[in-house]
């Protein structure tokens, strides 16, 4: 399992923090230091639509020059803008096996998905 996201962001930090607390074993990627590959973004476009992986209401996008906010139309035009700044990607995002199952932080969606007994 892989989880995507930031070290200084909130929602990052409290995942992490209750993917520890459970001991679930997960890999971290930093978007910071690591990037997105335009396999895996084009993976997670097929998944969820770019209005979802594309964090609008984030301070990364609301700085965003007006042109370069109407030049996002479509999954391409949304992957080129995740990966040249990959913080306007709504994180964490979980995923297992390619797959994503948890998208942002949400800990009675984690529990739920995990089973927490």
């Amino acid at each position: 399992m892989k989880l995507y996201g930031i070290p200084n962001c909130n929602t990052v930090k409290k995942a992490r923090d209750w993917l520890d607390q459970h001991a679930i074993a997960y890999e971290f990627h930093d978007f910071k230091k690591q990037g997105l590959d335009s396999v895996t973004g084009q993976t997670w476009l097929q998944q969820y639509p770019w209005e979802k992986l594309v964090n609008r209401s984030g301070m990364t996008w609301r700085n965003l020059a007006e042109p370069e906010k109407n030049s996002v139309v479509d999954a391409a035009s949304a992957l080129a803008l995740m990966q040249s700044k990959t913080s306007v990607i709504k994180r964490p995002v979980l995923v297992n096996a390619d797959k994503i199952i948890a998208l942002g932080f949400n800990e009675a969606d984690y529990r739920q998905l995990f089973a927490q007994e």
